[in-house]
C-alpha cells in the first residue's frame, strides 16, 4: 500500500511538470505571434497612405510622354516569354546546346500589350541573335552580358520598326543552361 502511494505521488509530479512545460510553451507562442503582429501588421495606414501620395505624385506632374521613341517611364512589367529558348552554339572544342529562359522588362500596360502581341516577332529576333553567338564567350560573364545587350538592341530595333517605340527596355535571364 505504501508502494502504491509512492506511486501516485511520482506520477502526480510528472503531470504537474508536464503541465507546466505546455502552459509556458503556449505562452511563449503567444508572445511571438504577440510580438509578430505588432511589428509587421502595425502601420499599414501609413503605408498605404505613403502609396497612395506616390501614385498620385505622377499624375499630378506628370511630363509629357516623349515622342523620341524611348519606353515611357510607367510601372515595370515583366512579360515572360512562353517557353526557353534552346539552341546550339559553335565553340572552339566542341558545339554546345544552351537554354535560356528569358523575360522582358517593359514600361507601362500598353507597351505590355505590344510586347505580348509582338511575342513572335520577339522570339525570332532573341533566336536570331542568340544563333549568332559563341561557346566560348558565353562562358564569361562578359560575354553574357554582352548577348544580354545585344538581345535588347534587337528587339528594340524590330519592335521599333512595327510600332514606332521601344517597347521593351531590358532582356532578362532567369535562367541560363549550357552544356
Amino acid at each position: 500500500m505504501a508502494e502504491e502511494e509512492l506511486q501516485v505521488e511520482e506520477g502526480g509530479k510528472k503531470k504537474g511538470k508536464m503541465m507546466l512545460i505546455i502552459i509556458i510553451a503556449v505562452v511563449l507562442l503567444g508572445g511571438g505571434a504577440g510580438a509578430y503582429f505588432f511589428l509587421f501588421a502595425g502601420g499599414d495606414e501609413e503605408a498605404t497612405e505613403q502609396v497612395e501620395e506616390s501614385e498620385a505624385a505622377p499624375e499630378e506632374g506628370a511630363a509629357p510622354a516623349s515622342s523620341g521613341g524611348q519606353a515611357e517611364m510607367g510601372t515595370a512589367l515583366y512579360v515572360a516569354m512562353p517557353r526557353p529558348f534552346v539552341f546550339n552554339v559553335p565553340g572552339a572544342g566542341r558545339d554546345r546546346l544552351v537554354q535560356i529562359k528569358v523575360q522582358l522588362l517593359v514600361r507601362g500596360s500598353d507597351n505590355e500589350d505590344l510586347a505580348k502581341m509582338h511575342i513572335p516577332l520577339i522570339e525570332g529576333t532573341l533566336l536570331q541573335a542568340f544563333s549568332n553567338s559563341n561557346a566560348d564567350d558565353l562562358v564569361t560573364e562578359a560575354g553574357k552580358i554582352e548577348l544580354r545587350e545585344q538581345a535588347v538592341n534587337e528587339v528594340q530595333k524590330a519592335l521599333k520598326e512595327i510600332t514606332g517605340n521601344d517597347v521593351v527596355e531590358r532582356v532578362l535571364f532567369t535562367g541560363f543552361v549550357m552544356q
